[in-house]
């Protein structure tokens, strides 16, 4: 079994040289082969002429430079794309994340295709980082019907065909297990350790929230309609248009045989404007369905484009 392990890095010079030195002693004693793909996702500071310095002095590294600040989502998509070992760990730059829990990825992974990590130990502020995330977890379990504790501990480990399945896209990578879970993979979570953060700045805060509400709608979306998005606009047309035929049939009997005036009633506008709508839900339905076609017979688009690559003669 060979393992491939994929680091997104920003602007983290603090912890390059830590985090490579605690990964390679773990490595080096599993006695498997492996590499580590670094992803500088368009650092600002030394993280990059670090990461180069590395790679001349361990062939075990792969380094790939992003144009700009693409988001972890897209380093961790330029990660999987690039990633040649069977199963493929993910984690944070930070070293925040613990590489010593890596051996228990890789035991428990024989048994299934996914295994997340659980910092049911959490180092971080409570208000501003704990409770935000418990509440983001339980969220996402109900939605999604995948229950984990922890969605956003980025150590994670996967199946190298779970991966190359995954096309991410936003802020999508907390959404994995769900996303993967549309394929029928086998989930589990583990405990894993925490650190707090010594060095560098964390890049999330509270202005997340809102980006992970939009993306939780996608994904159910995604979960439930991507292949049959006229299942989900077509009802909502078909309810709206009876309810404003409804109406409007009312409103045409008042004013035939009573000879009600209608003209001014709201009633009326409302009839009219749920008959509208009514048709438009039906045709964005429709050209759902073609855009659904369209996307499955296209070719695939990444999502990053690479500056550099350093490492493994490619």
């Amino acid at each position: 079994m060979t393992v491939s392990v994929v680091v997104p890095l920003y602007n983290e010079e603090d912890n390059v040289g830590i985090l490579h030195d605690r990964l390679r002693d773990v490595l080096d004693k599993i006695g498997t082969e492996y590499e580590i793909i670094y992803v500088d996702d368009g650092s600002s500071d030394r993280t990059l002429s670090l990461l180069e310095d590395l790679q001349k002095t361990d062939k075990n590294i792969l380094v790939l430079s992003l144009r700009r600040n693409f988001g972890q989502t897209a380093a961790f998509a330029a990660g999987f794309d690039f990633a040649k070992g069977d199963v493929v760990i993910t984690m944070d730059g930070d070293l925040q994340n613990d590489p010593k829990d890596i051996p228990k990825l890789l035991e428990t992974i024989k048994d299934y295709d996914l295994v997340s990590g659980w910092r049911k130990k959490r180092k971080d502020p409570f208000l501003a980082r704990r409770l935000p995330s418990m509440i983001a977890n339980w969220l996402i379990s109900k939605v999604t019907g995948v229950r984990l504790h922890d969605y956003g501990c980025s150590l994670k480990a996967y199946r190298r065909d779970v991966v190359k399945n995954l096309r991410l896209y936003g802020e999508m990578h907390r959404f994995i297990p769900a996303v993967a879970s549309w394929y029928g993979v086998r989930v589990a979570e583990i405990e894993t350790t925490h650190h707090p953060r010594l060095r560098g700045k964390s890049k999330y805060g509270i202005s997340r929230t809102i980006k992970v509400l939009l993306d939780l709608i996608t994904v159910k979306f995604l979960q439930s309609f991507s292949t049959k998005p006229i299942q989900f606009f077509g009802p909502i047309g078909i309810i709206f248009s009876i309810a404003g035929l409804g109406i409007s049939t009312y409103l045409a009997v008042e004013k035939i045989f009573r000879g009600a005036d209608i003209g001014g009633r709201p009633l009326l506008l409302l009839g009219v404007l749920l008959i509208i709508v009514g048709i438009q839900f039906v045709g964005m339905g429709l050209l759902g369905e073609m855009l659904v076609r369209v996307y499955h017979e296209s070719q695939k688009k990444p999502i990053y484009t690479i500056k550099k690559i350093l490492g493994h003669g490619r």
